[in-house]
C-alpha cells in the first residue's frame, strides 16, 4: 500500500504528541471514560475527545480563574474534533446552579492555522459572560433559560439583545459573571432584610449610581426579584421556626401594638419559649394590619392572635400573652377559645403609672428644662459658650439631652445632664455677650425649680432601673416584676422628710397606680403569671415580700399546678401498671413459711404494693416543700442556669418552670436598649404589603 504524504504527517504528529510533557490541566481533572473527564474541585463532567485539553482549560479559566493551570509550547495541544458541543449540568449549590460548557470548535486539522477572524471568535467566548446563559450547538446557540434558538455568526450581540430583552431581571450584563451577579443580589436583599428598608429602594438613582461604581456593568434586579428572594429567605425561616416549636412544650405571646406612619396601627405576634438546653428564645410569627382605633374591638384582635396560634400550630402550648394595649380592649373573657392568660406589658404600667404621677408643677418644670436644652442645642453661640464654660469650671464636656414625650424615661436623662452642668449653664445665662436679659429671663429656671428637679431626679433615675431590668433581652424578666413592684411600693415610693412636696404628691400617685395596674391587693394575686414565676425562680421563691397569707396562697397554687401536670403527664399505661402492681399478692404463698419474710416492713409492701408510700401525689407534695426549702441563689446567677443544674432534682417543678419563666415581661424586647429602639425606628417606614415579610425576616435572622 502506497504512503501518502498526508499519512506521514500524521504519523509525525502522532510521534510528537507521545513525546510531549503531559498538559499541566490534568492536575485539576481525571478521566472518567474515554468520552468524559471529571473536574475535581467541582465535579463538572466535560466532553473528552481525541486528547484534547481545550475545554479542560477553557473551564478551569472560566470557573477557577484562581487556579487555572498555565499553558505553554511544551504542552499538549488540543484536538479538534468534528464534535457538538456537549455540556453537564451540576446539581443545585447553596449559591447558584452553574452550567459548565465544553466547546469544541468546527472541524479543522491544526489550530496553528486558525483564520485571525476565528481567534478573535475563540477569545470572545472565553470573555464574554452571555456563555454563561448561551451554549452553541453547530452553527446555533441555545439559551438555557427558556430553550430560544439563535444563529451564531462569531458575535454575541444577538444574543446580549436576548437576554437584555427576555432575562433582564434575572441575568446580568457583558462583563460580570453569573455567580457574582447573584452574590451582589443576595448582598442587596440581606441588606435590605437588615435595614429593614422599602424594598423600593434599589429604584432609587443614587443607590444605582453606586453600585454602578461599585459593581461595573452590573444589571440592577428588580423590585419583583429583590422581592422573590426575601421571599425565598421568608420560607426558610418559617420552616426552621415550625421545626423549633415543633419541639417546645410551651410557649408564651407577645402582642406588640404599634403605629406607622401615616397612622397605620399594627400588632406584631412574637413567641418566646425555652428550650430542652434551658435557653432562652424568641421569635416574630406575624405582624397584623388593624383597623382605625375606633373600629378595633377584642374580638378582632383575639381573632387574629387566635388564627396566628392557629397558623402555627401551637394550640394549647400557649401559657400567656403580654401586651402592651393601653385600652383595654385584650381580656381573657373576650373570647371562650382563649385558653391563656393576660398580662400588660410592666413598661408600659411603668409609663402610665409616671403619667398619672406628674403634677401641673411637674410638667411645668419638665417643659421649661425642655426650652432650656432646645436654647443650647440649636443656638451656635450659647453651645460654644457653654463648652468654654465647661473647661473653664472642669465639667465633664457633654451636650444637654432633650427629653422625648413618647418615652418617660427620657425626663431623667434630661434632669441629671441638667443638674451635671448646672453652674455651666447658669454662667452662660448670666453673660450678656452670649445672652440677653430678656433669653435669660425666658430659659433662667428658679432656685426652687431646681430643687424639685435636684430632689425629683433620684425618684425617676430608681423607676427607669426598674425599667431597664426588665427591659433587658438576656434576662428571665417575669419573675422580676411583682418582686420590683412591692420594692418600689414598699421602699422606694415611700415618701421622705426632706421630699419636697411635689415629689411626696408624686410618689403616693405612683404608688396608688402600681397597686391598681398590677393588683398587688388582689385575692387572685397568686393566679397572676408574673407570680407563679417568682416561685419557679429561685431567687424569688421565698416570696418575702408578700405577707404570710400571700405566701400560703402562692404555696398552695404552686402544689395545684403541680397536681395538675401530674393529672396531664399521667398515661394510660402507667394507670394499668399501677392497678397491675396493686393487686392482692397470692396467699398461698405469703402462708408458705419458707416464703414469709421476717422484715414487717416488706410484708407490708408486699399487702399493698411497693409504690405504696411513693404515689405520685406524695412525690410532687415532696418535690415542692424540698425545692422552697432549698437554701436561694444570689440575685446575680441566671435562673436558666440554676434550672439547667438542678432540674433532675426537680423534674415536674422544671417542666413548670419551663412554662412559666418563658414568659416576657415586656411586650418588645430591649426596649430601652439602642437595637430595640433602632427597630421600633425602623419598622414604622414598612410599607404595609411587606411589613410581615420584613419584621419576620428582621428579627428571626
Amino acid at each position: 500500500m502506497k504512503t501518502t504524504f498526508s499519512d506521514i504527517s500524521q504519523l509525525h504528529d502522532n510521534m510528537k504528541r507521545m513525546g510531549r510533557r503531559r498538559s499541566s490541566v490534568w492536575d485539576c481533572f481525571e478521566q472518567v471514560n474515554n468520552n468524559f473527564v471529571r473536574c475535581m474541585k467541582c465535579d463538572a463532567t466535560l466532553k473528552y475527545c481525541g486528547g484534547a485539553t481545550s475545554s479542560m482549560i477553557n473551564h478551569m479559566s472560566r470557573h477557577h480563574p484562581s487556579t487555572a493551570p498555565l499553558t505553554s509550547d511544551e504542552d499538549e495541544k488540543p484536538v479538534i474534533c468534528n464534535v457538538t458541543v456537549k455540556c453537564v449540568e451540576e446539581e443545585s449549590t447553596a449559591n447558584s446552579d452553574i452550567m459548565q460548557v465544553a466547546i469544541m470548535a468546527p472541524n479543522m486539522n491544526t489550530t496553528a492555522n486558525l483564520p485571525e477572524r476565528e481567534c478573535g471568535e475563540r477569545k470572545r467566548l472565553k470573555r464574554s459572560s452571555v456563555w454563561d446563559i448561551f451554549i452553541k450547538v453547530d452553527d446555533e446557540v441555545h439559551c438555557t433559560m427558556c430553550d430560544t434558538k439563535l444563529k451564531y455568526r462569531s458575535s454575541t450581540t444577538s444574543m446580549m439583545y436576548h437576554i437584555k430583552n427576555k432575562h433582564q431581571d434575572t441575568v446580568p450584563n457583558d462583563g460580570v459573571s453569573l455567580a457574582a451577579h447573584a452574590e451582589v443580589t443576595e448582598l442587596i436583599s440581606r441588606m435590605i432584610e437588615k435595614d429593614m428598608l422599602p424594598v423600593s429602594v434599589i429604584s432609587g438613582d443614587g443607590f444605582r449610581e453606586l453600585l454602578a461604581y461599585t459593581v461595573q456593568n452590573y444589571k440592577m434586579p428588580s423590585v419583583g426579584d429583590i422581592t422573590r428572594l426575601i421571599e425565598g429567605h421568608f420560607h426558610e425561616k418559617v420552616d426552621e421556626l415550625v421545626a423549633q416549636l415543633g419541639r417546645v412544650e410551651k410557649v408564651a405571646l407577645t402582642a406588640d401594638f404599634w403605629t406607622a406612619l401615616p397612622f397605620q396601627r399594627y400588632l406584631t405576634v412574637f413567641c418566646s419559649f425555652i428550650t430542652e438546653e434551658w435557653q432562652g428564645r424568641s421569635a416574630v410569627l406575624q405582624t397584623h394590619k388593624l383597623p382605625s382605633n375606633s373600629q378595633t374591638t377584642a374580638g378582632g384582635v383575639t381573632e387574629r392572635l387566635l388564627k396566628t396560634v392557629q397558623t402555627w400550630a401551637i394550640g394549647g402550648k400557649v401559657t400567656a400573652c403580654v401586651h402592651n394595649n393601653t385600652h383595654g380592649i385584650l381580656s381573657a373573657h373576650a373570647c371562650a377559645r382563649v385558653t391563656w392568660d393576660y398580662a400588660t406589658c410592666f413598661a408600659t404600667t411603668l409609663q402610665l403609672a409616671v403619667s398619672d404621677g406628674l403634677s401641673e408643677d411637674l410638667v411645668r418644670i419638665i417643659v421649661a428644662a425642655g426650652k432650656l436644652v432646645k436654647h443650647f442645642n440649636h443656638n451656635l453661640l450659647a453651645s460654644e459658650a457653654l463648652a468654654q464654660k465647661q473647661v473653664q469650671m472642669c465639667l465633664p464636656q457633654h451636650q444637654l439631652i432633650q427629653s422625648s414625650k413618647a418615652r418617660w424615661d427620657t425626663i431623667c436623662d434630661m434632669f441629671e445632664r441638667l443638674l451635671e452642668q448646672r453652674w455651666a449653664i447658669k454662667a452662660v445665662l448670666s453673660d450678656r455677650t452670649t445672652t440677653n436679659r430678656q433669653e435669660a429671663q425666658i430659659l433662667e429656671i428658679e432656685d426652687d425649680c431646681w430643687q424639685i428637679i435636684e430632689n425629683f431626679t433620684p425618684v425617676l433615675a430608681t423607676l427607669k432601673w426598674a425599667t431597664t431590668v426588665i427591659s433587658a433581652e438576656t434576662e428571665v424578666s417575669i419573675s422580676n416584676i411583682y418582686p420590683i413592684t412591692f420594692s418600689l411600693i414598699q421602699t422606694h415610693l415611700v415618701p421622705k422628710e426632706n421630699d419636697v412636696e411635689q415629689v411626696s404628691e408624686f410618689k403616693l400617685k405612683v404608688q396608688k397606680s402600681l397597686r391598681n395596674h398590677m393588683e398587688v391587693d388582689s385575692n387572685d394575686l397568686a393566679s397572676k403569671p408574673a407570680l407563679i414565676a417568682s416561685m419557679l425562680d429561685p431567687r424569688h421563691k421565698h416570696l418575702s415580700f408578700l405577707t404570710p397569707t400571700g405566701r400560703l396562697a402562692a404555696k398552695v397554687k404552686l402544689h395545684e399546678l403541680v397536681s395538675r401536670l401530674d393529672v396531664i403527664t399521667t398515661t394510660v399505661g402507667t394507670k394499668d401498671e399501677q392497678q397491675e402492681i396493686l393487686v392482692t399478692p397470692d396467699i398461698s404463698r405469703v402462708a408458705m413459711p419458707s416464703q414469709l419474710r421476717s422484715d414487717t416492713k416488706n410484708t407490708m409492701m408486699l399487702l399493698l404494693g411497693d409504690n405504696y408510700s411513693s404515689s405520685y401525689a406524695t412525690d410532687s407534695e415532696a418535690q415542692v416543700d424540698y425545692y422552697l426549702r432549698d437554701i436561694a441563689p444570689s440575685l446575680d446567677i441566671n435562673p436558666l442556669d440554676w434550672w439547667r443544674v438542678n432540674g433532675p432534682r426537680f423534674p415536674k417543678l422544671a417542666t413548670l418552670a419551663r412554662h412559666y419563666l418563658c414568659v416576657p415581661g415586656v411586650s418588645l424586647p430591649s426596649l430601652l436598649s439602642e437595637a430595640g429602639q433602632t427597630f421600633a425606628t425602623m419598622r414604622t417606614r414598612l410599607s404595609p404589603e411587606h411589613v410581615d415579610m420584613m419584621i419576620f425576616v428582621n428579627r428571626n435572622a
